[in-house]
């Protein structure tokens, strides 16, 4: 029986918080209102609550909670920033592998690209992240786990690694030469996964290699990268019961035998996890080991067939594993091929006797789920898999992790997330283009994308972008599939629409050559898509652009302004005519007119974002022609407006522009009190880049009131963290960074400026924060 201690720490912090409202009486709507979830995610949070607690209904949890003093109503500190490397937590339990450990270490200790091989489902993944966790400590800047999955082009693995690491493109610089800049001094373990499906991209590891002399890969793949210096290592199955020769030449396993194996232990311990009650004895001992072997040992099947003990006895299993004929699940694992190896046999045909074994509503469940790339929420499947299906997409999902097919892991936003490990996914994509429905599905999954961001368009212009960014970073991989479907015989429209909607997250999160990627392609076509469409995703275009290209940037927001006049579209209009002005910053006054037409729509419209950004812009635009005056005035009343809209983003923008007046007019005080308040924000929204800007800031009215060293020190910090994203100062920022630099180096002398910049950038992000807020 499990203590009231262990009960209650396996309740997820999400978890907690929805048995608390439980206990206040809040309805299952209500709280999903609340938490901004669907009902259906209340619901299957109620049904994992229950289990986890061992009762059955609410009013039972509601008790259970408060005995174990889950219910009191002390307020909890927020959760600080997650560490910038972790690695994936383990559900299950890890069995055995002393030897392998002790042999990869070793290894690691003498090499620096390690590559386990092996046979997939063979526990390549597990193996290493336990190696990981054993040697993370003898690295000063940790371990980063890179999963290359979701991949499904080996061009994308540079970005994969850059997305793992927090670095954002720079279009300045191509991506290699900023992953090489900012490992270049970094004593890092680099965890990549599942690399033989894009192995193409191997040779990026030699070059990170190269650049990084205190870098080192522990790689898993199925083949070996062939690279030199490539140390390989060949996991092996798991080590297997010995059957003993009994009277009569028949072969017996004792259940001392049996536990002591790994591939047994394994087994046993995954049909307790389904069955409490499970026990090996005499009986069934001589199945157990014989599936064992049959599916010779490998990792991911035992699991598969241990899960089936919910279902059949051991005996069971063992007869479907032995049958024979056109019905058996050991079937060859491609079109009859004799020459596979026999392990990707046996796996494969683990998969189709688990598929086999499932309900019709589930298989269909099943195969559905390839048309997702990486993690899956609950709200997407029931939207993109659940018409059609008689059965409750909870349930059919509830099954599907019962058996192992699905994994449930809660995403950093607190809700459930959905994933299929990487053979799973593949027999779930042959099921799903055998349907003959794969299209329909992606139709429907670029549908659901398009929709989602065309919901968080306004609120990423609200006091939602925080959320709405992080939900669209979860979703990456998915947005990447829709995106590649509808400008590969899918529908243009809906890409026209997608790209468009997500404008602020590629350009406001650092997404900005990825997202310049999609532009680019979809610009060739995106008259293909009614003309409604065109203006937003010009816009889009133009906003995108601007960095790379003024000139270019400059015709299309002309385009996207004649188009929308055209339609009537005043909204759109006066978003083009901002934009426009951005273009114009040398010429101040014809700027300043466009926006300030720009401004007048949004007023007439009501529309208070559009209201805050153009105030912005023309702040920005007095500020650098040196009306700073002017510039307060606009960036006090834009502030005012983000204070009654929520839009917390913009109000630490606001903070640093109104510290550069300050600084200007040399009210240090002021100006630092402004940059702490930016800090802060950043902060609490875990915004690295807008932390980085706000150090920055800071350091100006730190120096200037004679803490000099202390100001290089964040100088260098906020330089550090800046190249660690691969991210830069915005335009209208770097004259403000560069008069801030050189304010404080003209007051030291080139040694002692130096060692305090150095000195900066080896403080982590924790350290330069504190250093400005706890003193």
């Amino acid at each position: 029986m499990q203590s009231s201690a262990t009960t209650a720490n396996q309740l997820s912090d999400r978890e907690r918080e929805i048995l608390k409202m439980l206990s206040g009486g809040a309805s299952d709507r209500q709280i999903a209102d609340r938490l901004f979830l669907s009902l259906n995610t209340v619901k299957w949070y109620n049904r994992q609550i229950y289990s986890k607690l061992g009762v059955r209904s609410r009013t039972q949890a509601i008790a259970c909670g408060k005995d174990l003093g889950l219910l009191d109503n002390g307020v909890s500190a927020l959760p600080l920033p997650r560490p910038r490397y972790d690695l994936p937590s383990q559900v299950t339990p890890f069995i055995g592998r002393n030897r392998e450990i002790a042999g990869v270490r070793q290894l690691l200790g003498k090499s620096r690209l390690l590559t386990l091989t092996g046979t997939g489902g063979t526990g390549k993944t597990r193996l290493a992240i336990r190696v990981a966790e054993e040697v993370a400590e003898a690295f000063a800047d940790g371990v980063c786990f890179v999963d290359l999955t979701p991949l499904s082009d080996h061009a994308l693995v540079a970005k994969a690694v850059a997305r793992a690491l927090g670095v954002l493109e720079n279009p300045a610089e191509p991506l290699l030469e900023t992953l090489k800049r900012v490992l270049a001094q970094q004593q890092l373990l680099l965890l990549i996964d599942n690399f033989e499906h894009v192995i193409k991209a191997a040779p990026l590891l030699s070059e990170l290699l190269a650049a990084s002399p205190h870098l080192k890969v522990l790689a898993t793949s199925r083949e070996s990268l062939r690279l030199a210096g490539e140390q390989e290592y060949f996991v092996p199955p798991l080590s297997l019961p010995v059957l003993d020769v009994a009277d009569g030449g028949s072969r017996t396993v004792s259940v001392q035998n049996l536990t002591e194996s790994e591939a047994g232990s394994l087994f046993v311990r995954r049909a307790q996890m389904m069955l409490p009650h499970f026990e090996v004895s005499g009986d069934n001992a001589q199945a157990i080991a014989r599936i064992c072997i049959k599916l010779d040992g490998l990792p991911l099947a035992v699991e598969l067939a241990a899960a089936r003990c919910k279902l059949l006895t051991p005996q069971a299993l063992l007869e479907r594993l032995e049958g024979t004929g056109d019905a058996s699940p050991l079937r060859a694992l491609s079109s009859g091929a004799r020459d596979a190896p026999r392990r990707h046999q046996t796996l494969r045909d683990t998969m189709a006797w688990s598929y086999d074994l499932l309900d019709e509503e589930e298989r269909i469940l099943f195969a559905c789920l390839a048309v997702f790339r990486g993690s899956r929420s609950l709200e997407a499947i029931e939207a993109i898999c659940g018409p059609g299906l008689s059965i409750d997409v909870c349930d059919g999902l509830a099954s599907l992790v019962d058996k192992s097919l699905v994994q449930q892991k809660e995403t950093s936003g607190g809700e459930p997330g959905f994933t299929l490990l990487e053979m799973i996914y593949e027999y779930a994509r042959e099921r799903l283009e055998a349907s003959g429905e794969a299209e329909t599905m992606r139709s429907r999954h670029a549908v659901y994308f398009v929709e989602l961001a065309e919901r968080a368009e306004p609120e990423l212009l609200l006091a939602g972008y925080d959320y709405w960014c992080q939900r669209f970073e979860l979703e990456l991989d998915n947005i990447r599939a829709a995106l590649e479907w509808t400008l590969s015989g899918g529908d243009v429209a809906l890409g026209v629409r997608l790209a468009g909607a997500l404008g602020s997250f590629w350009y406001g999160r650092g997404h900005h050559v990825e997202g310049m990627g999609w532009i680019q392609r979809l610009l060739g076509r995106f008259t293909e898509a009614p003309v409604m469409y065109h203006p937003k995703f010009l816009v889009c275009a133009g906003q995108t652009t601007w960095i790379y290209d003024i000139d270019t940037a400059k015709r299309l927001f002309i385009r996207a302004l004649d188009i929308s006049r055209d339609l009537g579209d005043t909204l759109h209009t006066a978003w083009a005519l901002a934009f426009f002005g951005t273009t114009m910053m040398e010429e101040p006054e014809a700027a300043i007119r466009l926006v300030e037409e720009s401004l007048a729509l949004f007023r007439v419209l009501n529309h208070q974002p559009g209201i805050a950004q153009t105030l912005n812009i023309i702040g920005e635009i007095a500020r650098i022609n040196g009306d700073d005056g002017r510039a307060r005035r606009l960036y006090e009343e834009c502030l005012t407006v983000c204070q009654q809209t929520g839009e917390t983003r913009r109000i630490c923008y606001m903070c640093v522009n109104l510290a550069y007046i300050a600084q200007h007019e040399g009210d240090h005080e002021r100006a630092r009190s402004l940059g702490r308040q930016a800090l802060q924000l950043a902060y609490a929204r875990n915004d690295r880049r807008d932390i980085a800007v706000a150090l920055m800031t800071l350091a100006g009215s730190i120096g200037a009131l004679g803490q000099l060293q202390r100001a290089a020190r964040l100088l260098g910090a906020s330089e550090d963290l800046l190249e660690r994203m691969g991210s830069f100062h915005q335009p209208t920022d770097q004259p403000e960074c560069d008069r801030i630099v050189a304010a404080v180096r003209a007051q030291l002398d080139d040694a002692t400026f130096e060692a305090a910049w150095a000195e900066g950038r080896k403080m982590t992000l924790e350290q330069a924060v504190a250093d400005v807020l706890d003193v």
